[in-house]
């Protein structure tokens, strides 16, 4: 689901306050498009032209008050903004007028003398509780005149909507989807008349939703309409699944009310989602290097080595030649950048494999799908590149131990780790800013060095 930019109007009769209201908003809200107007009448022509999620007035406008501007919006039967909230900006709103507003329709009041900064937080949190309607709808119903009638509110409330007039057509999207995590623009909200005239009803669709797709009332909520309000009806629509339900005749107030609401839970779960893969991603990560923890490769080794389809895989242990002389001589923050640095490099030269700082200045990378030669080339081309790269300023080399599953096939992963680590102790003794490997026959250095 791709984020949608917010639309507000402002119309206030003063230049000045025009242009400070409308820049306010921009350094507050993120995803935001102003547009202003200096009367009611060019307000309204703008509405005409544009679609807006927000509209703020002045109480006094050049041709009209702010009021006779909300029952404009209102009482309009071809505006798309009957439903738009308006927030009336004003510093003498007093109770009598109050009550007149909200008559008017006026959905809430900001009081001017709070400052122009608390203007901004003001609107922000009111986005942040009337979410815009977002959102991708699964439409079902067999009535050709209901389906009209509903797809045209939803539309005009700047839903993408799909419908169907089956069930069956239906769930064939849905597990689609259901099979495809990374399929655009997929559904947040189904909406389905209980009684379908075909061989599954809407009931037995979110059977399917629930029990065979395994979705959530959260992940992706459902909003059934029924033909009649009897309290069995409700508690059937309750106990398969359903959110909400609506009946015929339509009204747009409740439906759309009704819909707002569950796009809103839909919306919540996506973002408590992404809070959580966020949480668990810096779990995984370094936080100095930018690389996976030594956590991950503890929970994921076992299975990245063991895993088929990442044969022939090999260790690498990395280890960074007299680090300890840069932290004494230059400092531990310039060590720190060189890490920092190190693990940048080392991302961008193994995006498929798992790399990992394994304690201090060691790395590992877990490589996959690689011939002995293979490794060797690899291994041997970072250590190069590091001898050159100068991170922080600071002349590196690096020293190397590798070690394979094709030579040691019954390892786990702390014995080929123990394995590649030999590797690497060969590689210091024999002079560092060395590669080693370790096969069945001991440990040798790469014939592909270099000086």
């Amino acid at each position: 689901m791709t984020e949608k930019i917010t639309r507000i109007l402002v119309v206030d009769g003063s230049t000045v306050s025009r242009q400070i209201l409308s820049r306010i908003l921009q350094d507050e809200i993120t995803n935001l498009e102003v547009h202003s107007s200096k009367s009611g009448a060019s307000a309204i022509k703008k509405m005409h032209e544009n679609h807006y999620d927000l509209i703020t007035t002045a109480l006094l406008l050049p041709d009209m008050d702010g009021l006779e501007l909300c029952r404009k919006i209102r009482n309009s039967n071809t505006s798309s903004h009957q439903y738009t909230p308006v927030i009336v900006v004003s510093g003498d709103a007093d109770e009598r007028l109050l009550q007149e507003g909200f008559k008017a329709g006026v959905t809430d009041y900001f009081d001017k003398s709070n400052g122009y900064k608390a203007f901004g937080n003001f609107i922000k949190a009111f986005i942040q509780r009337n979410a815009s309607l977002v959102g991708h709808i699964l439409f079902i119903e067999d009535s050709k005149t209901a389906a009209a009638v509903i797809c045209k509110i939803l539309i005009k409330h700047g839903l993408k909507v799909t419908h169907t007039d089956s069930a069956e057509i239906a769930m064939g999207m849905l597990e689609v989807q259901h099979n495809n995590e990374d399929i655009p623009d997929p559904f947040d909200l189904v909406i389905t008349d209980f009684y379908l005239k075909g061989a599954l009803t809407g009931g037995d669709l979110l059977y399917a939703i629930r029990a065979r797709f395994h979705y959530s009332q959260q992940e992706l909520p459902v909003l059934v309409i029924t033909g009649n309000d009897d309290q069995k009806t409700q508690v059937e629509v309750f106990h398969a699944g359903g959110n909400d339900f609506v009946t015929k005749p339509i009204l747009e107030e409740v439906i759309m009310a009704r819909i707002r609401l569950l796009l809103l839970i839909r919306h919540q779960f996506e973002a408590l989602t992404l809070q959580a893969e966020n949480m668990r991603w810096i779990a995984a990560t370094d936080s100095l290097t930018g690389v996976r923890s030594k956590r991950y490769l503890v929970d994921n080794g076992e299975d990245y080595i063991q895993n088929t389809a990442n044969q022939p895989v090999w260790a690498m242990l990395i280890d960074i030649d007299f680090f300890k002389k840069i932290n004494d001589n230059l400092g531990h923050i310039t060590g720190d950048h060189v890490l920092a640095e190190l693990g940048a490099k080392l991302n961008q030269s193994f995006p498929s494999d798992m790399v990992v700082r394994f304690g201090g200045e060691e790395f590992s990378v877990l490589l996959k799908n690689l011939t002995h030669e293979e490794a060797l080339q690899k291994a041997e081309k970072l250590r190069r590149e590091i001898a050159i790269l100068k991170p922080a300023n600071v002349d590196l080399t690096i020293s190397v131990g590798l070690a394979s599953m094709q030579d040691h096939p019954d390892s786990n992963l702390t014995q080929i780790l123990a394995l590649a680590d030999k590797a690497l102790y060969h590689s210091k003794e024999t002079g560092r800013n060395r590669v080693s490997y370790i096969t069945e026959e001991g440990i040798k250095l790469s014939h592909l060095h270099e000086d």
